[in-house]
């Protein structure tokens, strides 16, 4: 289980962002799974721009060829620092955040251990 205080890690980048063939939010995930980072999702935003001013969104029945994604991650700042080089090396567009935050569990969650198909 984590404790506080923590540091927040932001990842923006583009549902079509790809690396080594794969989506670059899966091999985020998966990198930041082999550091052994406590979590991280990636969240499909609905609309946004980005430096380039281009809007992207979901077009007509939800279908989109750019929709932003957004992968956040949490734990201490010593394990964050540490994955963030190799995370920097694969986004060539979009925007890497990293924030102050505090962790707020119910006492009866059991904190799992990393994703087990890490890569």
């Amino acid at each position: 289980m984590i404790s506080s205080p923590v540091k927040i890690l932001i990842v923006f980048v583009d549902e079509t962002d790809m690396w080594e063939n794969l989506p670059l939010y899966e091999v985020i995930i998966k990198r930041l799974a082999k550091h052994k980072i406590a979590g991280a999702t990636a969240v499909e935003g609905m609309m946004g721009y980005g430096a380039h001013g281009k809007l992207h969104k979901r077009g007509l029945f939800g279908v989109s060829d750019d929709k932003p994604v957004m992968i956040i991650s949490v734990d201490h700042e010593d394990k964050i620092q540490k994955a963030i080089p190799d995370i920097r090396r694969m986004v060539d567009e979009g925007l890497i955040l990293l924030m102050d935050g505090s962790a707020f569990t119910p006492p009866f969650v059991m904190a799992p251990g990393p994703a087990t198909d890490a890569q």
